[in-house]
């Protein structure tokens, strides 16, 4: 029998959650995704201080703050494109975590890194900006895709997120399965019985059938899991992104895979457009996907933050 991460490939497109160069040639991935936490980590490597060497060179600005930001996006740009050498999709650069509560400034950003890109011969068809899913960063990716610019949007726990990222036409969503297990955990909830029990593959399976019932086209990416039953238990979710320990597991596990989620074919007329008002009640009204987001935007400024000290020492 193939190993169940072959079985889960011929389900769903397999994407690697890491910066790590050397795993993604691991694994072979269609895409890969990246965030600030995960180029921290990435920067720490040996194998990164040249392309940390080559942001800093190129970095320009009027005062060490707009050189090490210029360097921050330097980085992430150098990043990817030694991904896309070893990836046939596209890989996901994620603006700053900080603008998630201004849409001109994601927009700015968004369009500066697709520069970059292009500066170097990539195209916006290998490329996929990744937002915040918060109301103004929505917004933002409505924008950037009427521009051919695709975007990824993540930090998404509710349903009200996913509702508005779909009727806003984004190219992809990555919804989050173990940081929800883990506000319930967190907050007394007991641990499912079985993964088709755990709370957050329930998240994504519904938004998943929600999209197709209404006819979105937009890509649904399961993501942050814990476990490789979350992962199964997804299977048949149009991207799966997973990160380079559960890809090593699901390579070295040969049960069977069977497919999860199956479109039944159901369809019906999407609802009534969701404005400003109704997205903020509805998931204000998600204890978990408010905590969770505010967390997540918190933890990924405070690695930006790391980042660009270690860029702001190196440039002094």
């Amino acid at each position: 029998m193939t190993s169940q991460l072959e079985q889960l490939r011929a389900y769903s497109a397999v994407v690697a959650d890491t910066g790590d160069i050397d795993a993604i040639a691991r694994f072979h991935p269609l895409d890969a995704t990246t965030n600030p936490s995960l180029l921290l980590k990435a920067a720490s490597l040996p194998r990164y201080a040249p392309l940390i060497d080559s942001a800093i060179s190129q970095a320009r600005g009027t005062d060490l703050t707009a050189r090490v930001a210029d360097a921050a996006d330097l980085l992430a740009v150098t990043v990817g494109v030694e991904i896309l050498k070893l990836i046939p999709g596209r890989v996901s650069t994620e603006v700053d975590a900080r603008h998630s509560f201004d849409t001109q400034a994601t927009l700015a950003q968004a369009r500066k890194l697709v520069a970059l890109y292009e500066q170097v011969g990539i195209g916006r068809e290998r490329l996929l900006i990744k937002i915040a899913s918060t109301w103004e960063g929505i917004r933002a990716a409505e924008q950037l895709e009427r521009e051919g610019i695709n975007c990824n949007l993540t930090l998404l726990f509710s349903f009200a997120q996913a509702v508005a990222c779909a009727e806003a036409g984004v190219f992809l969503i990555s919804p989050f399965v173990g940081r929800i297990l883990d506000w319930h955990l967190a907050n007394g909830g007991a641990t499912p019985a079985t993964p088709q029990d755990d709370p957050g593959v329930q998240s994504v399976t519904r938004i998943w059938h929600h999209y197709k019932r209404h006819g979105f086209d937009t890509v649904v990416m399961g993501a942050s899991f814990r476990n490789t039953g979350q992962v199964l238990a997804l299977a048949g979710c149009d991207r799966l992104t997973i990160s380079p320990d559960l890809l090593h597991a699901l390579a070295e596990a040969d049960g069977e895979v069977p497919r999860a989620l199956v479109d039944a074919g159901e369809r019906a007329p999407a609802p009534p457009r969701m404005d400003e008002p109704v997205f903020r009640w509805e998931h204000n009204e998600d204890a978990m996907a408010t905590d969770k987001l505010a967390d997540g935007i918190r933890k990924f400024a405070a690695d930006q933050r790391k980042l660009e000290a270690m860029l702001a020492a190196r440039l002094a």
